[in-house]
C-alpha cells in the first residue's frame, strides 16, 4: 500500500486487521484480544518510526543555504513544523510502548481512575486510553474548569 494512502488510513487499517468481533460470553482482554490490539499497537508504533526517519532524510535532503533571506526563513520555518509534527509522534511513540508493556502486565483495557473495562470499540479507536469514557470526560470538563 503506497505511504501517502497510508498515511490517511486509521489505525486498524494500517496494522492490516478488522475490527474485533466479539463472541458471545468471551472473557474481557484474553489472549485474542490481546493479541489483537498488540498487533494494532505494533503496526502504529512502525509506522509512526518510519514517518520520523523520512524526516530526517527529507531534512538532510533538502537543507541548503539559500542566499535570500525569504527562501531560507521559508525552509525555516517548513523544518520547524516538521520538527513539531516529529516531535508530537516521538511522545506518541513513548505512549504506545507503556501501552505495550501495560499488555505484558496484564494492566491492559482498565481505566486507571475507576477500574472498569475501558471497552473493545473505544480501545480500537485510541489503542493507548487509559482512561473509561466517564473518567475521560470528567477529566476534560475539570481541564476546562481550570484552565477558564
Amino acid at each position: 500500500m503506497p505511504t501517502q494512502i497510508k498515511k490517511t488510513l486509521g489505525i486498524l487499517a494500517i496494522a492490516e486487521v478488522e475490527p474485533y468481533k466479539l463472541k458471545s460470553g468471551e472473557e474481557y482482554m484474553n489472549k485474542a484480544q490481546l493479541e489483537h490490539f498488540t498487533k494494532i499497537l505494533n503496526a502504529w508504533r512502525n509506522q509512526l518510526r518510519q514517518e520520523v526517519d523520512r524526516t530526517v532524510d527529507h531534512m538532510k535532503d533538502e537543507a541548503a543555504n539559500f542566499p535570500d533571506p525569504v527562501d531560507r526563513a521559508t525552509q525555516e520555518e517548513e523544518f520547524s513544523l516538521e520538527l513539531r509534527a516529529r516531535d508530537r509522534e516521538r511522545r506518541l511513540i513513548k505512549k504506545i510502548s507503556k501501552t505495550l508493556n501495560k499488555i505484558d502486565d496484564d494492566e491492559f483495557g482498565y481505566c486507571e481512575s475507576c477500574g472498569v473495562e475501558i471497552g473493545i470499540r473505544r480501545l480500537e479507536a485510541r489503542p493507548t486510553a487509559d482512561l473509561c469514557i466517564d473518567c475521560k470526560t470528567l477529566a476534560e470538563i475539570k481541564e476546562k474548569q481550570i484552565v477558564g
